[in-house]
């Protein structure tokens, strides 16, 4: 299989570039991803239907990945429950090489058929949940076998990668191809495909978020209130809401623990 992912750089003798020239150019590659992350859209759009479908059944949504789309897959994951308000495990982030992966490479786990399926089994992973597997090559087979592995348990799966026809698509009911083209650094996936990777699960994970009931109008009214920073956003949040004093707003927040339940009973209070 051609892959487009590990395909030469259009630009040669990088280092006789000037350090302007260098991220002029990097930019300039940059600019290429919004645009083929925007015509995945049609495949993005069911995937996000089906989470969401199997979410409100009380489904949980897996990801797995190997290296920088682990990597990625944990970052967005982790992001929920501070963001949202869920649950540690309703999104789970899962990585070949497990947690030491996270910062250290541990290159040959992604060539593992079965490890992937052990770790989706020490969460009991079922049919009830969803398993999107990432990796900008298609080709990796910690995510292949534990794609293909759920699909034989009667799990929903999807996947993210950069190359057309990888075999990975092969093993998900979801496939979604971004299609980025050759990496400034020939086979550098971090950069243009991980940043692809990374904008459609932004994508993917907000709008099952907003469709969850995790966001009214356009806030974060579950969001854990873990820092000041987030203390003080939320009161303004209901001072702009509620029309009240930052002061009244900040001991009302602090009382109730969440913008949500801080407006609820406020109404309820000025309405009884």
């Amino acid at each position: 299989m051609k892959r487009i992912t590990e395909a030469a750089s259009e630009y040669r003798y990088l280092e006789r570039m000037s350090i302007k020239e260098l991220l002029v150019n990097i930019n300039q590659e940059d600019k290429t991803v919004p645009y083929a992350v925007e015509k995945a859209i049609p495949q993005i759009e069911p995937l996000v239907e089906a989470c969401v479908h199997k979410m409100k059944e009380g489904g949980r949504l897996f990801y797995i990945g190997a290296g920088t789309s682990g990597r990625l897959g944990i970052l967005d994951a982790s992001e929920c429950p501070p963001t949202y308000g869920v649950p540690d495990n309703l999104v789970i982030g899962l990585i070949a090489g497990g947690d030491v992966a996270i910062r250290r490479a541990v290159e040959a786990a992604e060539d593992s058929p079965t490890q992937a399926w052990v770790d989706l089994q020490y969460h009991y992973a079922d049919e009830h949940d969803v398993v999107i597997g990432i990796a900008a090559s298609g080709t990796t087979p910690y995510v292949i076998h534990g794609l293909e592995k759920c699909r034989q348990s009667g799990i929903t799966t999807g996947c993210i990668t950069c190359n057309p026809g990888a075999p990975i698509t092969d093993h998900a009911d979801y496939p979604i191809e971004v299609v980025v083209g050759p990496e400034f650094v020939t086979g550098s996936t971090r950069m243009k495909a991980g940043t692809a990777q990374k904008l459609v699960l932004n994508m993917i994970s907000t709008s099952i978020m907003i469709r969850l009931g995790r966001v009214l109008d356009n806030k974060m009214v579950d969001m854990q209130l873990s820092n000041e920073k987030l203390i003080d956003r939320g009161a303004l949040m209901l001072v702009q809401t509620l029309q009240i004093p930052y002061a009244v707003a900040r001991e009302l927040l602090l009382e109730t623990g969440s913008v949500r339940q801080a407006m609820a009973h406020y109404q309820n209070t000025t309405n009884s």
